[in-house]
């Protein structure tokens, strides 16, 4: 497929969620006027991340979802996630999505295995050797159970598909020593409360979760944190980001998004439920807060 964007060129994307509807099917118009509203601020998207429950979805769930994305032919460059255990399954996903105008892939660990470097090494580069597209890298231990090892990095640094890699560990160390592996692999902030620190350790952007409630204000924020323009903002941002984790992610997002009238529903396929977040004074003075930057 043709890649009609410079990936390079965008510093944020959105780590999209799947709106469902009250019987938690997906809901495709909803979906629509997401994709729209990321357009507008000029975020990459990305599809079927841990925020956009990719994997409580089903497999023609997932295809319907990038192909009807796809059908849009958004403005901005759009990103699939791939992740799971089974390889064979992932390098099938790969090659399925290789078929579709999409432009880049976020390649996880592979789940509860916790393979090492050499076991990591060979996943990825499998899965990198399978790709049409630049494919960013997702070191995040909370959820996959193991980091992406230095050597890892080390060992894939020269392949001509690895284009990046999203830290989601929390640990600026972790970074650093990433950055140091690899000093040409672009790194991104995994984690939106530690975009500015990531920013002043070399960070080139952010994959977010908050952009789905704020696309237009996230937007700038990372761009003043690039520039190092943000003190006057962090304190507002670092308090309104944390009510977006006040329970698992995405639940507290989606409510937010439900009760901001972008969401026909809070619904999340189990094991999450909205149900879990039992107060909503938190994001709704967050929302108020950073709402009120534009």
């Amino acid at each position: 497929m043709t890649n009609n964007f410079n990936i390079n060129d965008y510093k944020l994307w959105t780590a999209l969620v799947t709106p469902l509807d009250q019987h938690g099917d997906v809901d495709y118009n909803t979906l629509t006027k997401l994709v729209s509203d990321q357009e507008a601020a000029h975020n990459g998207i990305l599809l079927l991340g841990s925020t956009g429950e990719g994997l409580a979805l089903t497999l023609n769930e997932q295809q319907a979802i990038v192909e009807h994305v796809c059908q849009l032919k958004p403005s901005v460059p759009l990103m699939v996630a791939v992740g799971g255990s089974n390889l064979k399954q992932q390098i099938e996903w790969v090659n399925y999505c290789n078929t579709l105008p999409i432009h880049s892939f976020l390649l996880g660990s592979p789940l509860y295995a916790k393979p090492g470097a050499v076991g990591q090494t060979h996943w990825f580069e499998s899965l990198l050797d399978a790709s049409a597209h630049p494919c960013m890298l997702y070191n995040v231990p909370g959820r996959s159970g193991v980091s992406i090892p230095v050597q890892t990095v080390t060992n894939l640094q020269n392949h001509k598909k690895l284009w990046a890699l999203k830290e989601a560990s929390g640990n600026i160390a972790q970074f650093e020593a990433y950055r140091q592996a690899a000093p040409n692999l672009a790194l991104f902030s995994g984690d939106d409360a530690l975009m500015p620190y990531f920013a002043q350790a070399g960070a080139k952007g952010l994959v977010s979760v908050a952009a789905n409630a704020w696309p237009a204000q996230t937007h700038e924020f990372v761009k003043r944190s690039l520039s190092g323009q943000y003190p006057n903002l962090f304190a507002q941002w670092t308090s309104a980001i944390n009510s977006l984790f006040a329970v698992a992610n995405p639940i507290p997002v989606k409510v937010l998004m439900h009760l901001q009238g972008r969401l026909s529903s809070p619904q999340l396929r189990p094991p999450l439920t909205h149900l879990e977040l039992t107060q909503t004074d938190c994001i709704t003075t967050a929302n108020n807060t950073i709402l009120s930057w534009h």
